[in-house]
């Protein structure tokens, strides 16, 4: 994924587009990662991490975390940077 991405838009499981800002993007372990928040609640949503992986033809595909260890890794990388801001 790009550095200079401002935001993105997501399928829910329901089908409907919802788009994020991105906050950061974050490398750790040879790992990427991208903190999001909603668009439309920004004031007082909580961030989200999502995993940057690949599929079979090269493209970026975003999944969630799903490993108590890692998740925690890169939630203390982004309280790191921004301080105390809520991540889920």
């Amino acid at each position: 994924m790009e550095n200079d991405v401002n935001s993105i838009t997501l399928l829910d499981e329901d089908g409907k587009e919802n788009t994020f800002e991105v906050v950061t993007k974050l490398d750790i372990e040879g790992k990427e990662y991208v903190i999001v928040i909603p668009e439309d609640e920004q004031d007082d949503s909580e961030a989200i991490i999502l995993k940057i992986g690949k599929d079979s033809e090269g493209n970026d595909v975003l999944s969630t975390v799903e490993d108590d260890d890692e998740f925690q890794i890169v939630a203390e990388a982004y309280e790191t940077l921004f301080g105390g801001e809520d991540i889920d």
